[in-house]
């Protein structure tokens, strides 16, 4: 057990209570509940006397860091860690090499977006990479209970809060860069530098894989031991056959030809792919051995999750970026044989500069459009929408608050052969209004129209 905390509510007898200052809490506040719940020591950042030992210091936050970096790195470096940044497509590479691990017969653990997996162990997580102390936990517990790998996404936030200190990369890998988190990082420049930042943490001898078709792939060659795919990379891109449940696609690497099937759908999905079996043959795995398993791993919950509505499709992606909503739409009207409905909307309390461009994409790649909530937060929700379809002169759309009435109004509105696309949420199962989290959950809405329809 980590002896320090900062959550007093979690402190057990003899931890050290570390108080931290966030944006909203402050850890000082809870000193008392900490030593009443065991603490045997405070670390703050204010003059007091307690009844226990207490060190005052300039940044709990570094000190924090500090303390697990020297005493617990060597624990969790015993992990051979494969990490993943980039803007799109982290979360479906890291989930299919997790799975491809476990097929390929090793102990191995998820840590990303969609929460952290270790074998039958499921814990929701707050961020793509929690905070250190949470991080540092979770990775400790994969060492005691015999974990090898761990595969985990990597953030931009994460390494701009070195909430990685202390870690080392056996692989990192590199998806692609598109506009996000602009309301932090403010330029594209500043986004893609602090993404950079993971190569500092690979060993000497460890390896990058970056997808050659995104510009921004070459920023990450400062790290002399990289390969590459794509169109032209190391791992080229020869052909594919795109279908609705599935994708054909033929490769070669090293002057040899490979085909695969794979239950993945989209082009982005085949960059996806390309990256897991990069990683993993990189880490020591033959291709024809990583080809033999796919046919046994799929996408993760809430990306380009399908469902039979009526005589279409209904969709359930994650997408909530504008590259990540052109990419799922375009994929989408390849394989259409009717018209392609989009429901869309945009988080409150962040990046609003990308609202606009998101709501110019969605109307002019769909046939129609429903824009709709996706966790307004603490923001008007009319100004969200505002922003979203300012200087937006189509006429294909309409407005629906409601994110529930906006989905069954978008199958409503199905014929045959139509494909639904419900986008932004993805695996999430809440909706925030306010600072109120509530149970929410697309696929869920989708799944429940069918069996009441069915019931009528």
């Amino acid at each position: 057990m980590i002896k320090y905390e900062t959550n007093s509510k979690l402190i057990k007898e003899g931890q050290i209570f570390v108080a931290l200052v966030g944006n909203t809490v402050d850890g000082h506040d809870y000193i008392e509940e900490a030593i009443k719940n065991g603490a045997s020591k405070v670390v703050g950042e204010k003059d007091l006397e307690l009844s226990v030992p207490y060190e005052k210091v300039n940044d709990t936050k570094e000190y924090l860091k500090e303390v697990l970096v020297n005493e617990y790195s060597d624990i969790v470096n015993k992990l051979k860690i494969i990490g993943v940044t980039g803007t799109n497509g982290k979360t479906t590479s890291c989930y299919l090499t997790y799975q491809m691990l476990q097929k390929l017969g090793v102990s191995v653990a998820y840590l990303g977006t969609i929460g952290y997996y270790q074998n039958d162990k499921y814990i929701e997580l707050n961020n793509t990479t929690p905070d250190i102390l949470t991080l540092y936990k979770l990775l400790i517990d994969a060492v005691n209970n015999g974990v090898e790998y761990l595969v985990m996404e990597v953030s931009s936030h994460a390494l701009s809060f070195e909430r990685i200190a202390g870690l080392k990369f056996i692989c990192g890998a590199f998806t692609n860069l598109t506009e996000d988190h602009l309301d932090y990082h403010k330029t594209m420049e500043a986004y893609l530098n602090e993404k950079v930042k993971l190569v500092n943490y690979l060993y000497d001898n460890g390896i990058m894989l970056l997808n050659s078709d995104d510009e921004s792939s070459e920023k990450f060659k400062i790290f002399k031991n990289y390969k590459t795919y794509g169109m032209n990379g190391d791992y080229k891109i020869e052909k594919y056959d795109i279908l609705p449940d599935h994708t054909d696609l033929e490769f070669s690497y090293n002057n040899k030809s490979y085909k695969v099937t794979t239950n993945l759908t989209s082009k982005f999905n085949i960059y996806n792919y390309l990256t897991c079996l990069s990683i993993l043959n990189n880490i020591g795995f033959n291709i024809e051995d990583i080809l033999k398993i796919t046919k046994d791993v799929y996408p993760p919950k809430g990306r380009c999750e399908t469902y039979k509505v009526g005589k279409g499709f209904a969709v359930v992606d994650y997408a909530h970026t504008p590259d990540a909503v052109e990419k799922v739409i375009m994929a989408y009207n390849e394989l259409k044989k009717n018209k392609v409905i989009t429901i869309v909307g945009c988080g409150g309390d962040r990046d609003p500069i990308k609202r606009p461009i998101m709501g110019n994409i969605a109307t002019k790649l769909s046939d129609y459009v429903i824009f709709t909530n996706d966790n307004p937060r603490t923001e008007d929700p009319k100004k969200i929408m505002n922003d979203i379809i300012k200087d937006n002169h189509s006429t294909n759309y309409e407005v629906i608050y409601d994110r529930k009435e906006a989905i069954i109004k978008g199958i409503d509105m199905m014929n045959e052969n139509d494909i639904l696309l419900v986008l932004g949420k993805g695996h999430e199962d809440y909706q925030i209004i306010g600072r109120e989290k509530i149970h929410f959950d697309d696929a869920e809405i989708i799944k429940n129209y069918e069996i009441e329809k069915g019931n009528n």
